[in-house]
């Protein structure tokens, strides 16, 4: 029971407290009850309820150790009525590899911002009696797709996970060392040497998700970017009646055949991903405001649609407005300057002046783009932009495929059991001979039995 002092804003508190029915909660906060008592409560029922904020992370630096190689053995057959029995030492087990895999469940790189060490299980000792030891497990971490790998200490781009289920090595496990088995010859039957198991490979790496979408909204804060990929999709984002930035980016798949905001009957129809970024303002590139930080979630987009407010409550001029954004993608990648544009005008409902609207309409133009004007409030424009984005992502080419590059044959010699150090025999040339015909030198040898014979 928590009476006579203040509460501190402390852990210990505010579990004590958390535990507490609001029943309870508020008979010890009631002053009446208890004159001369101040009470200070540090968390809300709302945030152990589960109702905070899912955190979006899309960076993380990681450290990877991959598995240690065993150690060979040096063991000797010791048996009875075996004498000289040889070396019977074991081959010491491979260590562990640790992969990534892209899985199309994460959306975020939030369970790397604190577990940030990943070591995989190392390869166990050989044995005597030629027993090799255990290999260890490999490990598979999972991250979002779109996720780019580098390496930090290099700054070398390792992968770049695009495809579901797609699985990239970033550290391999190191090798077994060969037991003394290995090193017997007949001019030394009874070796004593063995090799140690090969350390595996460590790494720092630095993980960077970049959002797969096919169109991104980018514009000033509260143009309505929010309500407009919540109007087109099933996407749920933060929607308030009074000024707010959103914070982390935002996707939604839309249905362009279908109802707007619901996907298509039975899975039929266009559909495209469209990302909602947080708001831009002038000196982006300078580091004001949020930055360009989120920009890089654009990168992958194949159309840009800049959001415009035009309605009464702004005061600010579109045109000036728009070449603001503009400048601002530029000074970020030269790649987003040259992306397909389409200007969207916002909030139509709350516009009686259309003064701006309509010159924001001539400087589109007189630019040759594509201009609509919408609101998300009523629905005016809502199908006739979502087609239109629908039918320019069918006008441009297909994103290019990965090339996947072929294996080299080191790595597949370093994959299978047998040590690199030994040659790998090749396999013998078809013969051109029938299968029931005898070898050329069993042939000589029967003639040479004839001409003795005579």
């Amino acid at each position: 029971m928590v009476c006579g002092t203040e509460v501190q804003r402390s852990r210990t508190a505010v579990q004590a407290l958390a535990f507490a029915t609001p029943a309870f909660a508020r008979s010890i906060l009631n002053p009446a009850k208890h004159p001369g008592v101040q009470f200070s409560l540090a968390v809300s029922y709302s945030v152990y309820g589960g109702t905070q904020p899912m955190v979006f992370v899309d960076e993380a630096k990681i450290y990877l150790k991959a598995g240690n190689g065993g150690n060979g053995c040096v063991a000797f057959r010791r048996e009875k009525f075996v004498p000289r029995g040889g070396p019977s030492g074991g081959d010491g087990g491979h260590g562990g590899s640790i992969y990534l895999e892209a899985n199309p469940h994460d959306n975020t790189l939030l369970r790397y911002r604190y577990n940030r060490e990943f070591k995989a299980d190392r390869g166990r000792h050989g044995e005597g009696s030629n027993c090799s030891g255990h290999s260890g497990a490999d490990m598979i971490l999972a991250v979002p797709v779109g996720t780019v790998v580098k390496d930090e200490d290099t700054g070398e781009q390792i992968a770049d996970l695009t495809k579901p289920g797609e699985r990239v090595l970033v550290a391999q496990g190191g090798r077994g060392g060969r037991g003394n088995q290995h090193f017997a010859k007949p001019w030394h039957q009874a070796p004593r040497e063995s090799e140690e198991g090969q350390p595996g490979v460590e790494r720092h790496l630095h993980l960077e998700l970049k959002l797969l979408a096919d169109v991104g909204l980018v514009g000033f804060p509260n143009v309505g970017k929010s309500t407009l990929i919540s109007r087109i999709s099933a996407a749920h984002p933060k929607i308030a009646d009074y000024p707010f930035t959103t914070l982390q980016p935002g996707l939604g798949v839309v249905s362009a055949d279908g109802v707007p905001g619901k996907p298509s009957e039975k899975g039929g129809g266009r559909t495209f991903v469209v990302a909602d970024l947080p708001g831009l303002i002038e000196g982006a590139h300078t580091g004001a405001g949020l930055g360009i930080r989120f920009l890089k979630h654009i990168e992958r987009t194949r159309i840009i649609a800049h959001v415009i407010d035009t309605s009464d409550a702004s005061d600010r001029d579109p045109v000036r407005d728009f070449e603001i954004i503009e400048g601002e993608l530029a000074a970020f990648s030269e790649k987003l300057a040259q992306k397909p544009v389409i200007v969207v005008a916002t909030k139509l409902d709350a516009t009686t002046d259309r003064t701006r609207l309509e010159k924001l309409r001539a400087f589109c133009a007189a630019r040759g783009l594509e201009f609509h004007a919408i609101s998300s409030a009523s629905g005016e424009g809502i199908p006739q932009f979502v087609r239109a984005l629908a039918d320019a992502l069918d006008r441009l080419a297909p994103p290019e495929p990965i090339e996947e590059t072929p294996e080299p044959a080191s790595s597949a010699a370093a994959d299978s059991d047998q040590p690199l150090d030994q040659e790998t025999p090749m396999p013998a040339p078809p013969s051109t001979a029938s299968p029931t015909a005898p070898p050329a030198r069993t042939r000589a040898r029967a003639a040479a039995r004839r001409k003795e014979g005579r």
